[in-house]
């Protein structure tokens, strides 16, 4: 499977042939088999070759060497007379054609059912994709650009994530242009966790951070200095942030506890699949 300019939307399919080995020599795989069945089919090298688009000279190469592999003649050649002579497969050459169909039949029923076990591999792979991207920010949210609102240096950019929840990012419209953000298109959204600003919900304060995330405290991560609070949001995700221990005591931060997360939509890095 090729990664690079594949459409996110396409449709991912197995595929997969059957090949013979002997003695770690490649004795031959659909192509060889195929000359094999039209020898027998047609009692000619000539035409055999032709059906399979491989030349004359090829045709007998590659006999040749299935023959010496076998240990044994799988073809052989027909005396001349009046209708001139041609060549047929031995019984072990029918066998050989025989099997080696059976066997192709049944790999090519065990890739279809693969196939169609594999109908979230697209997602698993846009998934791989994501979760393989290495940044220093511990917030990272995935979703599509809902609005673009352009201005003369700056753009206002807003992302739909998960939980049906809103993210807005202040860029320069140099690098809406060069990240190709438009309405529809997939980015992520990276906050780091010293960013965010936590507000109680007994708070009646007004804030001019855009982003307000509010969801229950999930855990406390304790440290010499700072506390790391990671929040999760409903709907699914989660949010970090770190605050000083004061703050955290004073706030009476514990598991189970609502809160809100603030950040100004200057603090959010945008950044786009490859």
């Amino acid at each position: 499977m090729e990664e690079s300019g594949m459409p996110m939307d396409n449709e991912i399919e197995l595929h997969g042939s059957v090949w013979l080995t002997v003695g770690g020599e490649n004795f031959g795989g659909p192509s060889r088999v195929a000359l094999l069945a039209k020898i027998a089919e047609c009692g000619s090298i000539t035409q055999a070759a032709k059906a399979v688009k491989m030349s004359y000279k090829a045709a007998w190469d590659a006999i040749d060497m299935m023959n010496n592999l076998a240990g044994e003649p799988l073809v052989e050649r027909l005396a001349g007379g009046k209708g001139g002579g041609g060549t047929r497969l031995t019984p072990r050459g029918e066998q050989l054609v025989c099997n080696f169909q059976m066997v192709e039949q049944e790999h090519r029923r065990f890739v279809e059912q693969l196939g169609r076990q594999s109908a979230g591999l697209a997602d698993d792979y846009v998934l791989i994709r994501r979760v393989s991207m290495k940044t220093s920010a511990r917030n990272q949210f995935f979703g599509k650009v809902s609005s673009v609102k352009t201005g003369a240096v700056n753009d206002e950019i807003e992302l739909d994530v998960t939980g049906g929840h809103k993210i807005v990012a202040i860029i320069t419209h140099a690098s809406t242009e060069e990240l190709g953000l438009r309405v529809g298109a997939e980015a992520f959204a990276l906050v780091k966790a010293s960013s965010i600003i936590l507000m109680s919900a007994n708070e009646n304060a007004k804030f001019s951070a855009r982003n307000q995330l509010t969801g229950t405290i999930s855990r406390l991560q304790p440290g010499a200095v700072n506390t790391e609070v990671v929040i999760d949001l409903p709907g699914g995700g989660s949010v970090a942030a770190i605050v000083t221990n004061d703050s955290s005591n004073a706030m009476g931060l514990a598991p189970g506890g609502t809160v809100t997360a603030l950040f100004k939509a200057s603090s959010v890095i945008l950044a786009v699949p490859d």
